[in-house]
């Protein structure tokens, strides 16, 4: 079931990844997230401190798979596609 157009996706989806990233770094302060949105598509670029881009990378990049997945599902829910940037 998708979401009636009228919702805006960018900051639903933000949202989502800050939570998610706040919850397995140490600088929760430091996440910061950017929404561009262009057509069907929403990018979301999350910024954390230094030391913590390894733990949102994680081992083999499996934690950022996982932080994709979740937001390419809940970009689905909305008719839209997603991309995910990890900046530092």
């Amino acid at each position: 079931m998708s979401m009636p157009p009228a919702l805006d996706a960018g900051p639903v989806l933000a949202e989502l990844v800050g939570v998610m990233v706040r919850a397995i770094v140490d600088a929760e302060s430091d996440v910061r997230t950017v929404v561009i949105e262009t057509g069907g598509l929403v990018v979301i670029e999350v910024a954390v401190a230094r030391g913590d881009v390894g733990k949102v990378i994680g081992r083999e990049g499996a934690m950022a798979l996982a932080l994709r997945t979740l937001l390419s599902n809940a970009a689905r829910k909305y008719g839209k596609r997603s991309e995910l940037r990890i900046l530092e």
